[in-house]
């Protein structure tokens, strides 16, 4: 898209106006499109069908002897927790495997730790005159709805390539006693798609913090979800924590729920076993135990590591075409256009496209009133708000392959629009 000080006002009103009657032949098709969320399509949830099969009415013991119908097993099976503690790179006793959501697991963290002393013995949260995170953004906006609802301050980060400004991170974490976190998405983030880099992780593990029950919230929720057979490689927080004397920092969290069934899938947090000692007690308090016929079901299913590496590369087989649509889609109408850019991730579920400043609401409001959902612009900034109001979440994986392009049809149209929008409105002031 050319730049607009080279056109004129008519030139512009001409473009604008054949651009409008492009968009209201779209809005006539009557889409009812929802790209609001990192959502599997059906073709992906297809792939884990015969895990409904994967235990007969005759399977429910597990290799420990463990009937699997019964109480009890509070951090999961011994075998679930040895395959996921594989692929966390972690000790099976630093691990709990759980229920279906690694979100659930964040918020129930950290309301333990409103109520309760971490391990270094501190004053529970909720009993602090003020209690602020970190937040990286562009970010996960669940993550920054949890804060919200249990009243914690947020702190925007900036980016950069190779993940959170550091710079920034380490000044206000030496300062300020009442930064108890930082949410982290390290691979493969969400929104942007960039895998934190092995200084950015090194500096997260060993700087110095004012507070010394501070945590990293690490959610390596994309750690197997790559799209090529070259995947980017992040290195091990917990052990660098360990190496650095400060072993209970980092609380990881995955889940399986876009390797599986989102609803039905199981969920894990890994840490020290100090920390884990803590939760488990904690816990003890509120369940007896997890689904373990579940748990067994994935074993079943996957087998072993090389199973789910197997299985992820079926999903990237279905996902590689839609993001490749996207970023095609991107370059052929802005590639030469420097005030937009846009995320070209290995992996993940988002792609994260940056407009010219102002533009972001406005164009998903245009692409909303054509019948594509897409993410509310700011969402991925704490308290909804976009700075610059530039920031779009593109979430590829659930149209089919045609409703998608047609998805980015429009939004290729909106944004167009409101930038030409944008420059009538300057130039008549």
């Amino acid at each position: 898209m050319p730049t607009m000080e080279y056109f004129s006002i008519d030139s512009l009103e001409e473009t604008h106006s054949s651009l409008s009657n492009k968009y209201k032949n779209l809005q006539e098709k009557h889409l009812k499109l929802n790209m609001s969320r990192g959502i599997p399509c059906k073709e992906q949830l297809n792939l884990s069908n015969s895990l409904l099969e994967a235990l007969d009415s005759h399977d429910y013991i597990s290799a420990n002897d463990i009937d699997c119908r019964n109480y009890g097993i509070l951090d999961g099976l011994p075998e679930i927790k040895a395959l996921c503690a594989e692929l966390l790179e972690v000790n099976p006793q630093e691990i709990i495997v759980a229920g279906n959501s690694s979100l659930m697991l964040e918020y129930d963290l950290i309301t333990k730790a409103m109520l309760h002393p971490l391990p270094e013995k501190a004053t529970p949260w909720s009993k602090l005159p003020k209690i602020k995170f970190l937040c990286p953004s562009p970010g996960y906006d669940r993550h920054f709805s949890i804060c919200a609802d249990l009243g914690i301050e947020m702190i925007p980060i900036k980016y950069h390539s190779d993940g959170p400004d550091m710079d920034m991170v380490e000044k206000l974490v030496a300062e300020d006693t009442s930064i108890k976190g930082i949410w982290c998405v390290p691979k493969y983030s969400n929104p942007t798609g960039i895998t934190y880099s092995d200084t950015v992780v090194k500096r997260l593990a060993t700087m110095p913090v004012k507070a010394p029950d501070f945590r990293i919230f690490w959610d390596n929720a994309y750690a197997v979800h790559h799209l090529s057979n070259t995947p980017d490689k992040l290195l091990n927080i917990l052990s660098l924590c360990k190496q650095a004397n400060h072993p209970n920092r980092v609380f990881i969290f995955a889940s399986t729920s876009k390797i599986t069934f989102p609803g039905s899938g199981i969920a894990m947090v890994a840490s020290s076993e100090e920390n884990i000692a803590w939760l488990k007690k904690l816990t003890s308090v509120q369940t007896i135990g997890p689904d373990k016929l579940n748990q067994l079901r994935h074993l079943r299913f996957f087998k072993d590591c090389a199973g789910i590496e197997a299985h992820m590369q079926r999903h990237a087989a279905i996902l590689a075409p839609k993001f490749k649509l996207v970023l095609n889609t991107l370059q052929e109408h802005f590639g030469d256009t420097p005030a937009i850019s846009w995320s070209n991730p290995h992996g993940g579920y988002f792609i994260s496209l940056n407009t010219p400043p102002g533009c972001a609401k406005k164009v998903v409001e245009k692409v909303a009133a054509a019948g594509v959902v897409l993410t509310p612009a700011g969402a991925t900034f704490p308290y909804g708000l976009d700075p610059e109001d530039r920031n779009i979440r593109i979430a590829p994986t659930y149209p089919p392959l045609e409703e998608l392009k047609q998805a980015m049809e429009l939004l290729v149209l909106s944004l167009k629009l409101v930038i030409i929008e944008q420059e009538l409105a300057r130039r008549k002031q």
